[in-house]
Formats: structure tokens, sequence, C-alpha cells
């Protein structure tokens, strides 16, 4: 197996009075895709943003590559430039042109070549399929366009790991599909990917593991085909029942 590309130790944390992360264990090896689903509440979010350090946790650890996560400077940009981050809101830069949001951390953060990174960014919006709306800003492109240009921009950076959170849930209906097929396709090419999401055809699709949450804790995890046929918790047998009624 190698060791853990990302792994999280005893790992707590409170908003208050309210511990949403509890003593969580959590290994990802290498090219593994794990889908972390849960009511809302159950601390998916929490999670996935303290894997980046966006969150701040109150003890144990969270180990990327083998490296302790730095408190902040220079370190954390670094490691953090490892971590690409994919949120409910595409946070692109409204101003800048699709390809200058793409170009934009590979040249100020990994120093590279404009002509390199433009070639980069350009073969990424290919990948994902906006290739030709580079020119355009942001505010031109649908929601589903756009978070496609947020995964392009994430990847530009060549992470070694890609965090997703909710990342269709302010997507309309239609447009949810094509965000999920490039996820799929990112699957398939053997990114090391952790998936906060509702979309339960995508857990069944595209998961190696998938993680059920709640009331902070991992309540348990097992491959698509166990959890979804046979989940053993009543809070996963409850909360499978209510969505897939619907």
């Amino acid at each position: 197996m190698g060791q853990p590309l990302v792994s999280l130790k005893n790992v707590n944390k409170h908003f208050g009075a309210l511990h949403v992360l509890q003593d969580i264990n959590l290994e990802v090896t290498k090219g593994e895709v794990v889908v972390v689903i849960g009511p809302s509440g159950s601390g998916k979010s929490t999670l996935c943003r303290a894997i980046n350090r966006l969150e701040t946790i109150d003890d144990g650890e969270i180990l990327i590559d083998g490296n302790k996560l730095p408190a902040e400077g220079k370190a954390l940009a670094k490691l953090r430039a490892d971590v690409g981050m994919v949120f409910q809101s595409f946070n692109l830069f409204a101003h800048k042109s699709i390809l200058e949001n793409v170009t934009l951390g590979p040249i100020k953060v990994k120093g590279m070549k404009q002509s390199e990174a433009k070639e980069l960014a350009m073969s990424l919006l290919e990948r994902v399929g906006v290739a030709n709306q580079s020119q355009k800003l942001p505010a031109q492109l649908s929601g589903g366009q756009q978070q496609r240009v947020a995964i392009a921009r994430a990847l530009a950076m060549k992470p070694k790991v890609m965090l997703f959170d909710e990342p269709t849930s302010a997507l309309d209906p239609e447009m949810i599909n094509e965000v999920l097929d490039t996820m799929v396709q990112l699957a398939k090419e053997g990114m090391t990917m952790i998936v906060v999401t509702h979309e339960m055809g995508f857990a069944r699709k595209a998961a190696d593991r998938v993680i059920f949450m709640a009331d902070g804790k991992i309540v348990e995890q097992a491959t698509p085909e166990e959890f979804f046929t046979n989940p053993q918790s009543d809070r996963a047998k409850d909360f499978l029942g209510k969505i897939l009624e619907h």
C-alpha cells in the first residue's frame, strides 16, 4: 500500500460547545476516490476544509504525503499547492478571464513561465470542456461551466490530492451532470480525490470507498456496493431510507 497520501489521526474540532469533528481517523491512499456523505451538520465540510487548513483543528494531526500540516506561512502555502480544492461557490476572480483564472496560481505560486502556464491552462480547459470560453469572464459562463473552470484551476497546480466540498450543490439540476462527469473522468485518470457530496449516483459510480458521517463522527466506511446495499448502522439505514425514497 505504501504510506497514505492523506492521513488524519485523532482529529478533533469544536465550534464553541459544538464538537464538530470527534476523534476522526482516516487514511486515503494515492489514487483512491473517497466520497464522504451524511446528513447536514455531520461535519463533512469541516473535515474537508481541515485537510487544507481552511479550518484549524483543536488536536490530533493531519499529514499530507507524510508531512504534517504546517500552521501558517510559506510552508503552508506550499502544502496547499499539493491539495486542490473545489468549493460550492466557484470563487473565480470576476474581473479576470477564464484563462487568467487558471494561469494565475502556476505563475504566482509555482513560478511557471507565462507561456508554459498558458499551455497548461488551455490543455486543462480542453480537458474539462470549456477551452472555447477561455477569453470570457466568469459571469459570461453558466454555473456548470464556471465550476469546471474551478476544477481546471485546481488541477493547474498539479495537486497530489483534490478536495471537493459539495461541488454541485449550488448548480441547477441540468448542470450537475456536466460537473460530475468531469469528476468521474478525473477519478478514472487516477486522481486522488476526497469528495463531500449529496450525489449518490456519483458515490456509486466513482467512489472506491464511501465514508458515512453523522454527528461529527465517521460512523461507517465501506465500498459503495456494500454501503448502499447493506449499511451496518441505524444512522446510515435511516439516512439512505430518506434519500433513496425520493
